[in-house]
């Protein structure tokens, strides 16, 4: 089976995290967006963390009316979060987990452990309209659970595999990679669309964009990052090209 288009989704929480740093205006997240969009990407993806560290409720409308690509809306499983999905009714909703102490996402959500509370968490949102995702681990019982609830994408977390390249662990990073390959393996063959994201770079994206099941990659805080050296519009760009390259290479 030849492998799906790829496309890239730009997380721009972290041009809000410089803005809050400071207060004021400056710099916006919906300018990121919009350059973004012109730059290429094929979605803009923004998490409304309860404690509203980056993202702030008055983005999500401001983004939403922006832009003309699809806003995948991230956010924690709690009440709070599910009527603000509802009021806005954004393309995606990506339901991860949170912890205030934590820096960024550390893991994926125990879907397997908390089935039947997710289960009639994400009914009202499938109503809605909007493509449900889970952020999880390539944990088998994970993603089966996933498939259960009826969840239409799974997006497995990268952040391992990221991690330890960065640490240099080779064999390690090597093995993490064939986890991930044989979870979206099993996802597709269960029915669900995959994504995969989180602490992908220049470095560590070609081989996942090699995975002929991923169809979105998911990539904001190194792009951000990188923007403050060549721009934004570079900085997708680049990461764009690295990703056709390593998919063509599937035809």
């Amino acid at each position: 089976m030849p492998a799906q288009p790829l496309r890239l989704g730009v997380n721009i929480d972290h041009v809000a995290t410089l803005r809050n740093a400071r207060g004021g205006a400056y710099p916006d997240p919906v300018r990121a967006a919009i350059l973004a969009q012109e730059a290429g990407a094929d979605g803009i993806t923004a998490h409304l963390r309860e404690d509203r560290r980056h993202i702030i409720d008055s983005d999500i409308e401001r983004i939403m009316a922006a832009i003309r690509i699809p806003l995948n809306f991230e956010m924690a499983a709690t009440a709070e979060m599910q009527a603000i999905a509802l009021r806005h009714r954004p393309h995606a909703v990506c339901v991860v987990p949170e912890k205030r102490e934590e820096r960024t996402t550390e893991g994926g959500l125990d879907v397997a452990g908390d089935e039947t509370r997710l289960a009639d968490y994400i009914a009202p949102l499938r109503e809605a309209g909007a493509r449900v995702s889970l952020f999880i681990g390539h944990d088998v019982r994970q993603i089966e659970s996933a498939a259960r609830i009826g969840a239409a994408v799974v997006e497995l977390h990268t952040g391992h595999y990221c991690d330890l390249h960065a640490e240099g662990c080779i064999a390690e990073r090597d093995e993490e990679l064939r986890h991930l390959m044989a979870g979206a393996a099993l996802a597709q063959a269960l029915g669900l669309e995959v994504h995969m994201g989180h602490g992908l770079n220049f470095e560590t994206v070609q081989p996942i964009a090699a995975v002929p099941e991923v169809v979105e990659l998911n990539i904001g805080h190194f792009l951000i990052s990188e923007a403050v050296f060549t721009g934004l519009v570079p900085a997708i760009a680049e990461m764009r090209r690295l990703m056709d390259e390593a998919r063509s290479a599937l035809a």
